[in-house]
């Protein structure tokens, strides 16, 4: 007999779906959303380890040198390098923070036998290589019994030979170039190309010497002799700190301070070197500390990464204020 015939008869057609089928849909959905979101944190620790290690792997690359390098819980005696390259100035990788931040570490580690300033610059700011001479000399009295020496590679001019000489000994290779004691301002001067061109120079000061060595008026001797004062006074001062620096090790056979640069074996023979060697030869022979570690001051994760972008480009976009420097 059909269902129809059943209705026909009035008998009640049983369902065919089971009894309780609507709990049994609700737990199966609730099941498969437990399940989804099993799944959706498991994907999403994943995607959090994976973005920490992303995160490791970029962090090892900006700071990988002074990672390995910084001797956590090592009791071993090692020998300190503090870095001063390229020129001194600020903006510059070697500027006075940095250097003295180095110094400072260096001497506070208690594993450090020895530091060295291993020097290859051309020289800079002659503020910039004050403060760095004076903060060292400084940093040596309160730790009298950590011996700092300098260690010139390749070029030690100017600002770079007034910061080693706040060390206790400089060291040099036969072939590094040392010295240049001396103090410069450079310019050029386009009157006569002005005057060619025909174009008329126009500037207003308050102030007879606000246009002072304008290059494109001609030269004044009042403005050069003042110059000259200028240089001859840091001059001096610079002298005075090599000779504080040096004291009886200068040779007075050669006038060291006529801005002269010479090789690493004439450096010795005048008295601006102590020794002929490296950083290796002062952590194996002096210090008998022959593990480096290096203490200089990395740029920050940040800085390095929007520098690979191209934010170094800004910079260049700043003008020199002053050409006055000590450099080679």
């Amino acid at each position: 007999m059909n269902n129809d015939q059943r209705w026909a008869r009035g008998e009640r057609v049983r369902s065919e779906r089971p009894p309780n089928w609507e709990r049994s849909v609700i737990e199966k959905l609730a099941t498969e959303s437990i399940k989804e979101q099993r799944r959706s944190r498991r994907w999403g620790i994943f995607f959090k380890l994976l973005g920490f290690g992303y995160f490791a792997v970029v962090l090892l690359l900006a700071f990988g040198k002074g990672l390995l390098n910084m001797p956590f819980g090592e009791t071993e005696k090692h020998t300190a390098i503090v870095d001063i390259s390229g020129p001194i100035a600020i903006g510059e990788a070697a500027n006075a923070d940095t250097i003295v931040a180095g110094v400072k570490a260096a001497f506070n580690d208690e594993n450090t036998a020895g530091v060295i300033l291993r020097i290859n610059s051309p020289g800079g700011s002659p503020v910039q290589s004050g403060r760095v001479f004076d903060e060292v000399r400084r940093l040596r009295a309160e730790h009298p019994e950590t011996p700092l020496y300098a260690v010139i590679e390749d070029l030690c001019a100017s600002g770079g030979y007034y910061i080693a000489a706040a060390a206790d000994k400089i060291y040099a290779d036969k072939a590094s170039l040392v010295g240049s004691i001396g103090v410069r301002s450079g310019g050029f001067g386009f009157v006569g190309t002005m005057d060619k061109l025909g174009v008329e120079r126009r500037v207003i000061t308050s102030g007879n010497n606000k246009a002072f060595l304008d290059p494109f008026s001609p030269l004044k001797e009042d403005e050069v002799a003042h110059m000259e004062t200028l240089l001859a006074d840091i001059h001096e001062q610079f002298r005075n700190v090599v000779r504080e620096g040096r004291g009886d090790a200068l040779s007075g056979d050669t006038d060291v301070f006529n801005g002269l640069i010479w090789t690493g074996e004439q450096a010795l023979e005048n008295g601006l070197v102590d020794e002929i060697g490296s950083e290796m030869t002062v952590a194996r022979e002096v210090f008998n500390a022959e593990k480096l570690v290096n203490f200089t001051p990395q740029d920050g994760l940040l800085s390095q990464i929007t520098d690979g972008v191209g934010v170094s480009f800004a910079s260049g976009l700043f003008d020199r204020l002053s050409n006055l420097n000590i450099g080679h």
